[in-house]
């Protein structure tokens, strides 16, 4: 039960240490309130700058999709326990966030500027925009099974943890990866674009579209033809009318598979 009951503070612990990390990340994206921020005054050299930059995107992007491939796990599970598995994997990613957030070297030189009210209006507008999708998102397909928390909770009262069948909501019949979407949003809608803004939009949308090619080998490996399917029919990364095809009952996607990248 001791074991049991570690494992559950851990998991929440993993997750608060999530929830303060989203946070942050919202203000380091956006400007404001935190210390450290993604735009600012060129505090060092431009090569140096762009060095450190580009090497902490990679930590994070290494992390985050290594840690989520099904070789790794098979191998991780070995050392971990299955019940924290996916509580680790959040943690590590945050940590990898923070770090970034930390030792981030802003460049200062404008790309653009909108000084249009109205205009910026609306790019504020589209950016709280993304990070609420990411929010709404992460609920669509079972928030708490996707931080960990659900697998520390049912061990913890001594249930078997069983794969949530994920539905087809409402986003997830115009673009397949809603969530990563959110994040585009997120990370190009702003009045001023810095270099190094543009530098972490670009790098960031790069590792989205790597990251899909891998998750969704990893999805067609585990759901074959029904998944296949689903990919046919409804876009990637950019919401758009699903495509008609002619397929059986059987063929047709019933579930939606959690993003393991998340």
């Amino acid at each position: 039960m001791f074991k049991r009951l570690l494992f559950f503070v851990y998991g929440v612990v993993s997750y608060l240490v999530f929830l303060a990390t989203f946070l942050y990340a919202i203000a380091f994206v956006g400007g404001f309130l935190v210390p450290r921020r993604l735009d600012g005054a060129l505090e060092t050299s431009l090569p140096a700058a762009l060095a450190i930059d580009a090497g902490l995107l990679t930590v994070f992007a290494v992390q985050h999709s290594v840690m989520a491939r099904r070789w790794f796990k098979a191998w991780w599970t070995g050392i971990v326990s299955e019940t924290i598995e996916r509580s680790t994997y959040v943690l590590c990613a945050s940590l990898a966030l923070l770090l970034l957030f930390w030792q981030w070297r802003p460049i200062g030189l404008v790309v653009w500027s909108v000084d249009e009210p109205l205009l910026r209006a609306v790019l504020w507008t589209l950016f709280a925009a993304g990070w609420g999708t990411v929010l709404v998102v992460t609920f669509l397909i079972n928030h708490f099974d996707l931080f960990g928390l659900r697998q520390v909770w049912l061990s913890l009262v001594g249930k078997p943890y069983v794969p949530i069948t994920f539905r087809t909501p409402l986003p997830y019949r115009y673009v397949r990866h809603p969530l990563y979407f959110g994040f585009l949003l997120a990370f190009w809608m702003t009045p001023t674009m810095t270099l190094a803004h543009l530098v972490f939009a670009v790098a960031t949308t790069a590792y989205i579209v790597l990251a899909i090619q891998f998750e969704e080998h990893d999805l067609v490996h585990q759901h074959g033809a029904t998944y296949e399917h689903y990919r046919r029919r409804v876009p990637m990364l950019l919401p758009g009318r699903p495509r008609r095809s002619v397929a059986s009952a059987a063929e047709r996607p019933s579930t939606l598979i959690e993003s393991p990248d998340v």
